[in-house]
């Protein structure tokens, strides 16, 4: 299919799973998924083991530089389940900026972001019996330009709320979409580039 030295793949990665290969802890590795990786594939922007969604996988080491340690930065969007409904004045709050608890105990301000009340898609199969429609809860989506650890948990929670359920949904134009949860799908090499909107990816190639 890919005409390149490197491959480049995209997953919904399950709850569940850890996003790496090769682990010292008893845990749910990606290589349970019913796909033959080739090796040196690795994972580009981890999700944490409860969380869901898109997860990039590739040979190709430049892109965790190209995607996240260049200039522009390069926007995720989340959704989210919470419980209870979240007002007007909470989404105020987590679009200005709300302060979370960061690496080394630091307070730390979120930068301005996208955040939006919307319906749970209908493709998405329930995960829980809390998530039934006579329980009090809000579906949210939730645009980030910065990654800090468990960032979206940790906002959601300083608006007092719980985090239920977390699922990435796009990175720049690349879009999980109904793709099933443990699905892979290889993509292009010039086509991956460009959903991200890398435009060096040539220069920079070994």
């Amino acid at each position: 299919m890919n005409q390149s030295a490197h491959r480049y793949f995209i997953i919904n990665k399950p709850a569940n799973m850890v996003s790496q290969f090769v682990s010292t802890d008893d845990v749910r590795l990606l290589g349970a998924l019913d796909f033959d990786f080739p090796e040196g594939t690795h994972a580009i922007g981890r999700l944490d083991s409860h969380s869901e969604g898109l997860l990039i996988l590739t040979t190709n080491k430049r892109v965790t530089q190209l995607l996240f340690q260049g200039e522009v930065p390069h926007q995720r969007v989340y959704l989210v389940h919470v419980a209870h409904v979240v007002s007007q004045t909470t989404l105020d709050l987590l679009r200005s900026g709300i302060t979370i608890r960061i690496k080394g105990g630091v307070d730390y301000v979120t930068t301005p972001c996208a955040v939006e009340i919307v319906s749970k898609p209908d493709y998405l199969a329930p995960r829980y019996r809390e998530e039934r429609e006579d329980v009090p809860h809000t579906w949210l989506t939730i645009t980030l330009t910065e990654g800090k650890y468990h960032q979206v948990r940790k906002m959601v929670r300083a608006a007092g709320h719980r985090c239920k359920r977390l699922i990435r949904i796009s990175i720049e134009d690349i879009e999980l979409g109904d793709l099933p949860p443990g699905a892979v799908r290889e993509m292009e090499e010039e086509a991956f580039f460009e959903k991200l909107r890398i435009t060096n990816w040539k220069q920079v190639q070994e």
